[in-house]
């Protein structure tokens, strides 16, 4: 019997039967492979995730791999059989933003899978078709279950700009920290360095590409050009600024808890710093970690560590919240 998640209540669950929902026009099923568990997922567990920003009862699960076993009217019918992952912001289409490609800015409100919509906590996921990306016919599912977060940091790449040649620095060392190495090693820079607070994190900072490792209470350079933070703090962002040269860019990814202190506004005028943030992933940060990935540039398996059955779900939150180092990226199997 195939099964499901339900987070009824703030720290309330089940695990039930799943019943699979035809697909409608335009829409897709999709027999889901795995999901990933991220912090976002142990807010929703939790209850404290921001107001607006997930509606109970859920189906939680926007980390996703699969293959469509069904498509709707208006649906081609080759998509069935295919490897997918799938876009989690459902989008107007219609509005202003939609129209300029920033679906991550829809005006017409937020609503994402996994959050406001069911997600891939269960044995299949129904969503538009449009929201699919086609992955090649021998892609590892179980890698792409990772795609979600990576196209994340290709949205931060695309921001960043990197060019050939030019010095650039991540400030964390978590999953998205290691995306983002994978990502701007991609760019051939002359010096890659990770900042962390983990000294476990040099080797396999190393594996991906980078150059150079050093802790946050280390002497740190200030002369990159480039520097994507992932670490989700003040402190981290704070860091990454102080690493780069005078008119050099900086990508925020991570959102530290409300009211942090920031940036000194003061230091980035002066300092001529080109500022850009990160929420989520439009379309051409979907279509670049996707090709990435296909193209063998992008490698996510290293960064499993835990796969486990969905009855096991409450087992899973706890170690994404743990604080185990030797706890990487968790994944759901239905």
């Amino acid at each position: 019997m195939s099964s499901q998640v339900l987070v009824e209540a703030p720290g309330v669950h089940r695990v039930e039967a799943h019943t699979p929902r035809d697909p409608g026009p335009g829409e897709a099923l999709v027999a889901v492979h795995a999901a990933g568990i991220c912090g976002s997922d142990r807010e929703v567990y939790q209850g404290n995730r921001p107001e607006g920003y997930v509606r109970y009862p859920l189906t939680p699960g926007h980390e996703w791999s699969g293959t469509v076993a069904a498509v709707g009217a208006g649906v081609p019918g080759s998509l069935v059989g295919r490897k997918v992952v799938g876009e989690g912001f459902r989008n107007c289409q219609v509005c202003e933003r939609c129209h300029a490609g920033e679906t991550t800015l829809c005006s017409a409100g937020y609503e994402e899978t996994g959050f406001t919509q069911p997600g891939a906590m269960a044995a299949t996921l129904t969503l538009p078709a449009r929201l699919l990306h086609v992955l090649p016919d021998d892609a590892d599912l179980t890698a792409a279950a990772l795609l979600e977060p990576a196209a994340c940091i290709a949205a931060a790449a695309l921001k960043a700009n990197a060019q050939p040649g030019e010095r650039v620095a991540v400030v964390g060392t978590g999953t998205l920290g290691m995306f983002a190495v994978q990502f701007l090693k991609a760019v051939s820079p002359v010096e890659l360095l990770v900042v962390g607070t983990r000294g476990d994190r040099e080797a396999l900072s190393r594996q991906f590409g980078a150059s150079d490792f050093r802790l946050r209470d280390q002497e740190l350079p200030d002369d990159f050009d480039v520097v994507i933070e992932t670490a989700g703090s003040a402190s981290a962002a704070r860091t990454a600024a102080a690493l780069l040269r005078r008119g050099g860019r900086l990508v925020l990814t991570g959102i530290p808890a409300p009211g942090a202190d920031g940036l000194d506004p003061t230091d980035l005028v002066v300092r001529q710093l080109e500022v850009h943030t990160v929420f989520g992933a439009p379309p051409d940060a979907w279509a670049h970690a996707v090709r990435v990935f296909g193209a063998g540039l992008l490698d996510p398996l290293p960064l499993v560590t835990h796969e486990l059955p969905l009855t096991e779900f409450p087992q899973a939150i706890e170690l994404v919240g743990a604080g185990d180092p030797k706890v990487g990226k968790v994944l759901l199997r239905p």
